[in-house]
């Protein structure tokens, strides 16, 4: 095919093959991300609300 050695080609394809498998795992990366921060964010809001009710417990207790 117009002079070109087929492992130019294999090569080729190679590279497009890397590029794909390199957005592929990005991708799965990123969404392996999102969930580490959404749990995170969770057990951070979920400390913040103990926090707030043992402050108005608190606050109870002494203007009682």
């Amino acid at each position: 095919m117009l002079g070109v050695p087929w492992w130019v080609f294999i090569v080729i394809a190679m590279i497009f093959f890397s590029g794909y498998m390199a957005f592929r795992t990005m991708a799965a990366e990123r969404k392996l991300e999102q969930t580490f921060i959404e749990r995170e964010g969770k057990i951070y809001l979920e400390r913040m609300e103990k926090e707030r009710e043992e402050r108005e417990k608190r606050k109870e207790q002494v203007s009682s």
